[in-house]
């Protein structure tokens, strides 16, 4: 195996790394303020596509992490990205917060439910069978299917809630269009990261909680891949996948002296 590349610039998942159900994870603060200080380029990722960057700025500034809104990443921008890069100035049906509503309006995006050129679907604490259907039919009649994650579920004080992937799964049995999922473990939205803030895969490092997204899209994109053991994948889990992180580690705060 090839010797990598010192470590420059790092990739960061926020839920099960930074936080877990609101609480900062301990040596989270320490981990970014090491970052901050050392003016390497770094990004927080998040497959949650409801909030904008400022709203995330503001609700990890609230639990002691101060994370500038420049080094926030969303598949809710990724999906903006992708759709700017793919057909410029389009129009979509878009069901979702406003985390995806607004990347979608900052690329110029047009949202209406007359033969629009996509339906995108995002997260949302409100999915409603009425946005469901008008989606199924745009679908069935031509509009291209996009979806910001592919996550099953999501994470909640009160357990495990309904994410992205599995109301993509009804609107794909309702229609048989499987939908085009932007956020991890699709590397492209680690590549567009990098871009972000100027960075190269070789030189660069992705930190996550999930052997599933996390460390398959850092490794699909070249990173070296940190799995942390303070979120969704447990210990007696990380053999059964057929790849492999890089490092595993017991949490962020093993990750302070690497920067």
């Amino acid at each position: 195996m090839a010797e990598r590349k010192p470590i420059e610039s790092w990739l960061t998942d926020m839920d099960g790394v930074l936080m877990h159900e609101g609480v900062p994870v301990p040596g989270a603060d320490a981990f970014i303020k090491r970052l901050k200080e050392s003016g390497r380029p770094f990004l927080v990722l998040t497959n949650n596509s409801i909030y904008t960057p400022r709203d995330l700025h503001a609700r990890l500034a609230r639990i002691g992490l101060d994370v500038p809104t420049e080094n926030i990443w969303t598949s809710a921008l990724a999906t903006a990205q992708f759709l700017d890069d793919q057909r410029p100035g389009g129009t979509a049906y878009a069901i979702g917060e406003a985390g995806l509503t607004t990347a979608l309006h900052d690329i110029g995006y047009v949202l209406s439910d007359s033969e629009p050129d996509y339906v995108v679907l995002g997260e949302t604490r409100t999915y409603s069978f009425e946005a469901l259907t008008k989606a199924i039919r745009l679908i069935n009649d031509g509009a291209r299917f996009i979806a910001t994650n592919p996550d099953e579920t999501g994470p909640s004080a009160e357990g495990a809630l309904p994410a992205t992937g599995s109301v993509a799964a009804l609107i794909t049995r309702a229609t048989g269009r499987e939908p085009y999922f932007v956020g991890k473990p699709n590397p492209l939205m680690m590549r567009a990261g990098l871009n972000a803030i100027g960075a190269h895969s070789e030189t660069t490092a992705m930190i996550g909680d999930r052997m599933d997204t996390d460390v398959r899209a850092g490794m699909e994109a070249g990173l070296e891949t940190f799995l942390v053991l303070t979120g969704l994948t447990r210990p007696d889990q990380v053999d059964v996948f057929p790849y492999r992180a890089s490092n595993v580690v017991e949490s962020i705060a093993d990750l302070v002296d690497r920067i």
